[in-house]
């Protein structure tokens, strides 16, 4: 819009004269965000319908109002990153792939004051790449940036990036966060850095300033829990070592890990790196009872430290141990999922061949499914469950744990298979062919399968919700408290004289098949209102008057979780019910009860729904 089609437009509606500059910006060729439409470009200023004529991506020649587009869009400056990506495409792609950090900082220079927050620039490097290409490429452009001594780096999202106007070393820029930061935890992170980077020329003097500061953080700092002190402590130690300061600092590493009761919740916290580090610690601390205490560790282990104990253990030449533990876990159903994924994963290694060969078996597999199975049950959401993930996506692993199993065995494990919760149906499909390959009869199963989906139960309502509760009951709390029940029975001792124990797991047995049954019914469940009942022949939802001998009697046929003896009301799936199915007024019912055999005439039929 050029200053005479501006100021006709403010003759007509006053109320823009205080927006002129903007709408005098709004000329052909410049380009625009829109709130709505995202990126595009001015074409023109259609005088006589007062509109402009924008092209956004995929909708072109769009006319908007104005007045409307001044809260709603903005014009981008000529240097602007979306408007070179434009016009000079070129140079921003090799920016992108050879130097993200110049790349950010002709991106600062199109704001004021030569500053943006990370949320803005996050925003508009999002829009120059493209949302997916973006976080990949963004993970590792800001390791490159931290080290750029142009650019101050913010420490929260709100914080803004800022072009320097004097040069200063990423080494300078760690001391100045780390002295101008009160967090223990931050404090941690910026010595690491100082640390793993002590090859720069960072003064003796700085880092001396940032061990006292972080001794005194790990000391004294209410922030941190028991890893990340002892985290902090090594960090600390390693620090002291750069700078060859002969203090004995406190709290020690060794005094954060005397108690061992604390070992498995510092495990499960601290970082990945420092897990090789820890079991060493272990080592120098414990070393009469380290053994035992890996071993406890391993057992509730998660991720890579399942990898780290294991690896511990062979090095401390526990091998043998290991493998009469695992087997001995399996036996007790005590292999955990993380234990399990390393097995599977590890069963062609050469270096673990004597180690895992006895576990590859039909019982493994059924470990395997039982895992999987518990995580589904705890599991708070639809979170994916690695130990499922490669049973589908390991094509040789169930042909492998099937190579020395029987048919009845194949079958058994197939069921179980079947009835899992942690596999999709269509998943569950393609894991029953692998079954098939090797045992074809199992081919029966598939066609079971679909049979008993096909028998629908017609359930009323409430009879549902009753049993969706007692599904609940088991799962969230009966299952739970069974699990703890078996750990602490576990603790009392010798398994094979511990009767609390074999009690809970019996309990387990049965739990665990109450379960699987009620998913299969609440599967196969159709509510009904019983609208659909007749008066011309008996069905469920019907009302039946009956002539017994000289008696009469009134039965009504209701779902199949509905039947009350006491009030006469029968389940369509009790013999007694599913006699008087389809039988007509007049017609003889004959229902066999233990050795005897009753004769019922049926006088009257009605609908159970009109009498609500």
């Amino acid at each position: 819009m050029n200053s005479a089609e501006v100021s006709a437009l403010i003759a007509k509606n006053p109320t823009l004269k205080a927006s002129k500059a903007k709408l005098e910006s709004m000329e052909a060729n410049a380009y625009v965000v829109h709130r709505s439409w995202g990126f595009g470009q001015i074409k023109r200023y259609d005088d006589a319908a007062q509109k402009l004529i924008i092209d956004f991506k995929g909708k072109k020649g769009h006319s908007m109002d104005p007045s409307f587009c001044l809260t709603t869009m903005d014009v981008l400056p000529p240097k602007h990153l979306l408007v070179r990506k434009e016009t000079d495409t070129k140079t921003i792609n090799e920016l992108i792939a050879e130097n993200p950090a110049q790349l950010l900082v002709e991106t600062l220079q199109g704001y004021p004051n030569n500053a943006a927050t990370a949320v803005e620039v996050e925003i508009v490097l999002s829009q120059v790449l493209g949302e997916e290409k973006f976080k990949k490429w963004w993970s590792a452009a800001k390791k490159l940036i931290a080290k750029d001594a142009r650019i101050s780096v913010p420490v929260k999202k709100t914080d803004c990036y800022v072009i320097r106007e004097t040069p200063v070393s990423a080494e300078d820029e760690l001391v100045e966060q780390f002295t101008s930061t009160r967090s223990a935890r931050r404090r941690i992170l910026l010595a690491e850095e100082l640390v793993d980077g002590s090859d720069k020329a960072t003064s003796q003097k700085d880092l001396v300033t940032v061990l006292a500061g972080l001794a005194e953080s790990v000391r004294d700092s209410n922030q941190l829990d028991a890893a990340e002190r002892l985290y902090g402590a090594a960090v600390r130690d390693d620090l002291a070592k750069l700078v060859a300061s002969e203090t004995a600092y406190e709290p020690t590493q060794a005094s954060l890990i005397a108690n061992q009761r604390d070992l498995p919740e510092i495990a499960e916290k601290i970082p990945v790196h420092f897990q090789s580090r820890f079991l060493e610690l272990i080592l120098a601390t414990h070393p009469i009872e380290t053994r035992d205490i890996v071993f406890g560790l391993l057992k509730v282990s998660q991720g890579k430290f399942t990898t780290e104990c294991i690896n511990f253990l062979i090095e401390q030449s526990y091998s043998d141990d290991l493998a009469a533990t695992l087997s001995r876990w399996q036996t007790e159903q005590n292999l955990r999922a993380p234990v399990l994924l390393w097995i599977v994963k590890n069963r062609h290694s050469k270096k673990f061949a004597k180690l895992l060969n006895d576990l590859i078996t039909p019982r493994l597999l059924s470990s395997v499914f039982f895992a999987i199975d518990y995580e589904a049950l705890q599991a708070a959401s639809a979170r994916r469950i690695p130990l499922a993930d490669i049973l589908s996506e390991d094509t040789d692993l169930i042909a492998d744990l099937l190579s020395t199993a029987d048919p009845e065995t194949a079958r058994d494990l197939a069921n179980t298979l079947m009835l899992n919760q942690g596999f999709e149906e269509l998943t569950k499909k393609s894991l029953l062919a692998r079954f098939i390959k090797i045992f074809p009869k199992i081919q029966s199963l598939v066609a079971a399968d679909a049979e008993s989906k096909e028998e629908q139960l017609l359930v009323s309502r409430g009879s549902y919700e009753r049993k969706r509760e007692e599904y609940e009951s088991i799962v969230s709390k009966k299952i739970p408290e069974n699990s703890k029940a078996i750990a602490t029975a576990r603790e009392h001792g010798d398994l094979k004289e511990n009767s609390e124990y074999k009690m809970a797991k019996q309990d387990q047995q049965l739990l665990m098949a109450q379960k699987t049954l009620l998913e299969k019914d609440l599967g196969r469940a159709r509510i009904t209102d019983f609208k659909e009942a007749s008066i011309e022949q008996v069905s469920v939802g019907s009302i039946v008057s009956v002539k017994t001998g000289g008696d009469k009697a009134t039965y009504t046929l209701l779902g199949v979780w509905d039947g009350d003896p006491d009030k006469n009301i029968l389940s369509y799936k009790t013999p007694m019910g599913a006699a008087f199915l389809g039988k007509k007024v007049g017609e003889t019912v004959k229902v066999k009860t233990g050795n005897s055999e009753e004769s019922y005439e049926v006088l009257t039929i009605a609908r159970y729904i009109d009498t609500l």
